[in-house]
């Protein structure tokens, strides 16, 4: 016993002590839930968060937009006080950072599909509309392109919407979007560029092998055209205000908190809404994530009520309260199987 309680006091004193072995020994380090993540789903984790807190005993949930990259990397990071109890995700957890988490001792990951959101190119309402297809907007924000004559890929020469296709406007070239970090700019470059890019002849004349094409053709231009604003959508719409004549990327849920101010373009003939992400004609679509680990259940107080709190059909059903906030709900044959493989992890 002597020995047990030595080396326990020598663990505790150590420069070495790993301090998120020592938040389990410490429970007040840290009484309220913690969640990082995507910017897209932050107004529906922030809603959740303060409904939680004002009806029920626990502490009201601490949310942060860190984009859904920079929130995998937080969360994988380990196990303990120190580290997030909940990833929210614009995109599904990929093998590397299941592998990194892993790693770190997040041995168990559960994830939950809450609903959809559909992506949007919207400008000012003072500017003018644009209708866009999928490979207009390509060619608009692609590193490389084909050229006309020779079919060859190119550096991205294009200036103006009107040198893409005469019919646009003769109007710079002025697109603002997420970094690198962020879950909808992963699901943009899949759903509009991935979805254009590999059906190109050049480019898979270029890139014969799959893997090394797609990697192509996600990079966006960077000479100025893809202006990056960071990982707060609400900055791309106040930079809209002040540039009618640019166009921003961002969630189906920031076009409607925006009503009157941003206008959605029409891509392929088809306009974001409630009823066209839901039936799927809208195409620039995506399911939206959380994320927890197992082990933080015992952790902090108030996990698996919280959890029941995300699932519930009063939060994320077809009358839910997140609707109101822009989500696109699931069915209630989705809600059902989510709630059902959840509460067994719980």
């Amino acid at each position: 016993m002597l020995r047990f309680l030595i080396l326990i006091s020598l663990l505790f004193s150590s420069p070495a002590y790993s301090s998120s072995f020592g938040d389990f020994f410490n429970p007040k380090k840290r009484q309220h839930i913690h969640m990082v993540g995507s910017s897209t789903l932050y107004p529906f984790s922030a809603v959740i968060a303060e409904t939680f807190g004002r009806d029920t005993s626990f502490k009201t949930p601490v949310v942060e937009a860190t984009g859904t990259g920079g929130g995998f990397k937080l969360f994988c990071s380990g196990v303990g006080y120190r580290y997030p109890d909940f990833a929210n995700a614009s995109r599904r957890i990929e093998k590397s950072e299941i592998a990194k988490c892993q790693e770190n001792g997040v041995k168990e990951i559960v994830e939950i599909k809450i609903g959809y959101d559909g992506i949007v190119l919207a400008n000012s309402s003072l500017g003018r509309k644009y209708n866009l297809t999928k490979k207009q907007i390509f060619l608009a924000l692609a590193a490389r392109v084909p050229q006309e004559k020779t079919k060859q890929l190119i550096e991205n020469n294009y200036q103006k919407w009107s040198e893409i296709d005469p019919s646009l406007p003769a109007i710079n070239i002025a697109i603002y979007g997420p970094p690198t970090t962020s879950g909808t700019r992963d699901a943009f470059v899949e759903l509009v560029m991935e979805d254009v890019c590999m059906k190109m002849p050049e480019f898979a004349s270029a890139f014969p092998d799959v893997k090394i094409r797609k990697k192509k053709c996600h990079v966006i231009r960077s000479d100025g055209h893809f202006i990056e604003a960071g990982e707060n959508d609400n900055l791309i719409v106040q930079k809209l205000k002040n540039d009618i004549d640019a166009l921003g990327i961002f969630g189906f849920s920031f076009l409607e908190e925006n009503h009157g101010v941003i206008q959605a373009a029409e891509i392929d003939k088809v306009m974001p809404s409630f009823e066209s992400i839901v039936s799927g004609t809208y195409s620039v679509s995506r399911p939206l994530f959380i994320y927890f680990k197992k082990e933080h259940l015992t952790l902090v107080s108030g996990m698996r009520e919280f959890i029941q709190e995300i699932i519930s059909k009063n939060t994320v059903g077809n009358d839910g309260y997140l609707l109101q906030k822009g989500l696109i709900p699931l069915t209630d044959l989705e809600i059902k199987k989510v709630q059902d493989d959840v509460m067994r992890n719980l």
